[in-house]
């Protein structure tokens, strides 16, 4: 059976979801808004960069409450509302996040809107490694 987890510490839910599902050594983390985990009614941060660091950190959060780190993520799905202004810096801004050789799989769409009126939004999928 998955488990799913909901921390106290995570950014606050904007629906009706669990942050994280972990199923035999998979972990889903549901998107991630550019909201302040420790102050959620505060005013998103300004630009495409600001947002994607928050999101990125948030998503550090999530992971880091399951023991991971962005290190076990091997796919991300990526979602821009200003597809053309944003692509270049967020993905200068992302890619400050793994290494070059250690990338994860990943798309990115353009989409009309995100919850919160946010510019970007990130889910991902992480592999727990193996027990020795």
């Amino acid at each position: 059976m998955p488990d799913f987890h909901l921390f106290p510490t995570g950014p606050r839910p904007v629906a009706p979801f669990s942050h994280a599902i972990e199923t035999d050594g998979w972990v889903i983390l549901t998107g991630q808004m550019p909201t302040d985990p420790n102050a959620p009614d505060a005013p998103l941060p300004d630009g495409i960069d600001a947002q994607t660091h928050r999101v990125m950190q948030n998503l550090e959060l999530i992971l880091g409450e399951l023991g991971l780190n962005l290190s076990h993520v091997v796919q991300c799905r990526c979602f821009l509302t200003e597809f053309d202004r944003d692509y270049a810096q967020f993905n200068t801004t992302y890619a400050s996040y793994f290494p070059d050789d250690r990338r994860p799989a990943r798309t990115t769409v353009g989409v009309t809107a995100l919850a919160v009126g946010a510019l970007v939004e990130i889910d991902c999928v992480a592999r727990r490694p193996a027990p020795a």
